[in-house]
């Protein structure tokens, strides 16, 4: 897929929003990717998780055994890889505040594992994913989003492979700028700051 195919898609179904938000990451941005709703038609999922796929080098795609996204944003996107991928999907998610495998979910020590999120914009959840993954046993071979917002910034250890990348700038709490700063923010994510 294009960018301009992607993005399509999230405008086709009003998951790219416009206003002032306040990011899990506690930044503040103008705009907002809700992956929730690019992901809740079954047929779009499929179709941005085969293209995610696709961008995994072939070598990485053969090693990978278990696909684990971390709860609650990367769960479906999560899912979506491990169908195209063929492999088991699983999510780690924190129930006292630390990523953990829940519900029966287990690895086998050595399992190859590929982390999806849905957007990565510091990385800071991803690694924390990345660790729960790594204490279960597991070997994160690779990471994976629908959407880079780092610019390429985000460090989480391992090769990251992201169907677009977008550059919408963040801000700290304390540089958000005067006419952004008038509005005021709302936070649409699934996790509070």
């Amino acid at each position: 897929m294009q960018d301009s195919e992607i993005l399509s898609e999230f405008r086709a179904c009003g998951a790219l929003l416009e206003g002032h938000f306040l990011l899990s990451s506690g930044r503040h941005s103008a705009h907002y990717l809700q992956c929730a709703r690019v992901l809740m038609d079954p047929m779009r999922a499929t179709r941005l998780a085969s293209a995610l796929a696709a961008t995994l080098p072939r070598d990485v795609r053969q090693q990978i055994n278990k696909v684990i996204s971390p709860a609650m944003g990367g769960v479906i996107i999560g899912h979506e890889m491990g169908r195209a991928l063929g492999v088991e999907a699983m999510f780690v998610e924190r129930p006292t505040g630390t990523f953990e495998l829940r519900r029966g979910f287990s690895l086998n020590p050595g399992d190859q594992v590929l982390m999806v999120e849905d957007v990565v914009t510091t990385g800071l959840s991803s690694r924390e994913a990345i660790k729960a993954i790594e204490d279960a046993g597991g070997v994160v071979i690779a990471a994976a989003a629908l959407v880079d917002r780092s610019g390429g910034s985000a460090d989480l250890g391992v090769a990251f492979h992201a169907l677009i990348s977008l550059s919408f700038p963040t801000y700290a709490p304390g540089e958000v700028p005067a006419d952004l700063a008038k509005t005021p923010a709302i936070k649409p994510g699934s996790r509070a700051a």
